[in-house]
């Protein structure tokens, strides 16, 4: 990969962490409005696929799995930063990429307290934490099944070979 390439991923990165922050900085208002009609739109659906009952999926459900899908993304997108940049072999950019495990999902939360109506919760921060490890994990077990995919194929065509 380019030098190019290697610094679109830290871009895509960054500029992802800034809808984090900018999904702080929306007053409570507006953002439970968000989740309100995103409830709708689940609730029609299950409702469609047969599911009569849906009162177990709330607004505060579809806010905690939108903190947690949201650094799931955050996770896979530094795993692959992270790969592009080679970081093992770095130390100093490892720790930042290890730091921002951290420290984001903090600032995140520490964002809504300056935010109308809204408050940050040390709970959400150890979701946010959990989302970016699930994330990293989801990312490392595609990358170990791509890589035995591709070492199955090599053997086999070598195996058609002989």
């Amino acid at each position: 990969m380019g030098k190019a390439g290697r610094y679109i991923w830290q871009a895509v990165l960054i500029l992802y962490i800034a809808f984090i922050f900018s999904n702080s900085l929306t007053p409570a208002v507006r953002s439970s409005a968000e989740s309100g009609f995103v409830m709708e739109k689940l609730h029609a659906l299950l409702g469609a696929l047969g599911m009569r009952d849906v009162s177990w999926l709330t607004e505060h459900l579809i806010r905690k799995g939108a903190h947690f899908t949201e650094y799931t993304l955050m996770g896979i997108l530094l795993f692959r930063s992270m790969k592009t940049l080679d970081c093992g072999k770095i130390v100093i950019v490892r720790k930042l990429h290890e730091a921002a495990v951290f420290v984001i999902p903090f600032v995140d939360e520490t964002l809504q307290l300056f935010t109308e109506g809204r408050s940050g919760q040390i709970s959400d921060v150890w979701l946010d934490m959990s989302g970016v490890a699930a994330g990293l994990c989801i990312s490392w077990l595609a990358v170990r099944a791509y890589r035995r995919a591709v070492l199955y194929r090599r053997n086999r065509l070598q195996a058609l070979k002989r």
